[in-house]
């Protein structure tokens, strides 16, 4: 049986995830990074993004927003803004965010509208984090 390293996924919310799992890929700032048992100590901040666990060779993708990642002592904590599982996104809600999100873009580079530019994109990241991991669980 293969080493495990327990994994944590907390939210404003709370707990989402806590499991012992084989490996995680995570979206980090500095780009995708991997984490198996006994991974030397580190800290990273992490982007909007899928993070990927498998367990028992099932993956199990989630839809991340920004936070930060430590791993120490054969554990990996994600403190993120908001976690979704691939299994529970509405699909249908993640595609009207982002054809919104690209409204206001459109818009706001027209100069129509005054908007916060920073605002609609980081929603447009984040319905194109959820719609990747609804497909990712399919």
């Amino acid at each position: 049986m293969a080493e495990k390293i327990q994994l944590e996924v907390v939210t404003p919310k709370g707990a989402v995830v806590s499991e012992s799992v084989d490996i995680v890929t995570a979206p980090g700032y500095a780009g995708e990074f991997g984490v198996l048992a006994n991974h030397a100590p580190m800290l990273s901040t992490i982007k909007t993004g899928v993070l990927i666990y498998k367990k028992d060779n099932q993956e199990q993708p989630f839809m991340m927003s920004g936070g930060f990642c430590e791993v120490s002592n054969n554990k990996i904590t994600f403190l993120v803004e908001a976690a979704d599982r691939g299994t529970e996104i509405d699909v249908d809600r993640a595609l009207r965010a982002k054809e919104r999100a690209e409204k206001r873009l459109a818009l706001a580079q027209q100069q129509r509208e005054k908007i916060n530019v920073a605002r609609a994109e980081a929603a447009l990241q984040r319905s194109l984090a959820r719609l990747k991991a609804a497909k990712s669980e399919k």
